[in-house]
């Protein structure tokens, strides 16, 4: 860590291979690091046309063990089952969940349960965790969302200083695999710009591991234009 450390440049934006190679080196913690991305945009998100959120894909994964709540009832609560949703309910997991017992990282429901979810948003809502049809967690789909939910999408949403954080992978990962899950989430950061979005858009991108120091990384590199 200590020579990667002496041979990191603060000030320089590396090239996304590069980049990719210097956290991953960084990384030495006993446990697997997750690999997280920063993205400054020109954005002002007090404003609602200047609100980025949305959901990505992640090709490799997000190497996380991500456990999925459905609220559902009837057929759509045996579907959300059989694709491997960790806890299904209706009122009851309402009731759960405004006690504080969230045993789950992923929230999904219904269209017709959200008169029951949307009592739960103070609780919900602070840990971004609010089902919302805009990044597919309100669907009738519940089977697609759960297989979604578990083999790697990632929920984004600006914060109030106009930044983007979220983990895209595991430091165990290979190189190719952690560039194209950057390559991935930055293209979906893109495709979610608001129409309220004036000048530059993606102002920096920078990567790290969990214990790591921040790499600024190339634009051009990752997107290719």
């Amino acid at each position: 860590m200590k020579a990667v450390l002496e041979g990191l440049d603060r000030k320089k934006i590396y090239e996304l291979p590069e980049a990719v190679s210097v956290i991953k080196k960084a990384a030495s913690a006993k446990f697997d690091e997750t690999i997280e991305i920063a993205m400054n945009l020109g954005v002002d998100p007090r404003h609602s046309d200047q609100m980025v959120r949305g959901v990505c894909d992640l090709p490799a994964g997000s190497g996380r063990a991500v456990r999925v709540a459905v609220f559902a009832k009837g057929d759509k609560a045996d579907e959300a089952r059989a694709a491997g949703a960790d806890v299904v309910g209706a009122e009851e997991l309402a009731e759960q969940v405004q006690k504080g017992e969230l045993n789950f990282d992923r929230c999904i429901a219904t269209p017709d349960m959200m008169a029951v979810v949307g009592k739960l948003g103070k609780v919900l809502g602070p840990r971004g965790m609010m089902p919302n049809p805009k990044v597919g967690t309100v669907t009738q789909d519940v089977k697609a969302a759960v297989a979604s939910a578990k083999g790697g999408a990632v929920e984004f949403r600006v914060e109030k200083a106009g930044v983007i954080h979220a983990g895209i992978g595991k430091a165990s990962f290979s190189d190719d695999q952690i560039s194209s899950n950057v390559k991935a989430f930055v293209d979906a950061v893109i495709k979610a710009k608001p129409p309220g979005a004036k000048g530059t858009f993606v102002k920096r991108v920078a990567l790290s591991s969990t214990m790591g120091p921040g790499v600024k990384v190339d634009l051009m590199s990752v997107t290719g234009a």
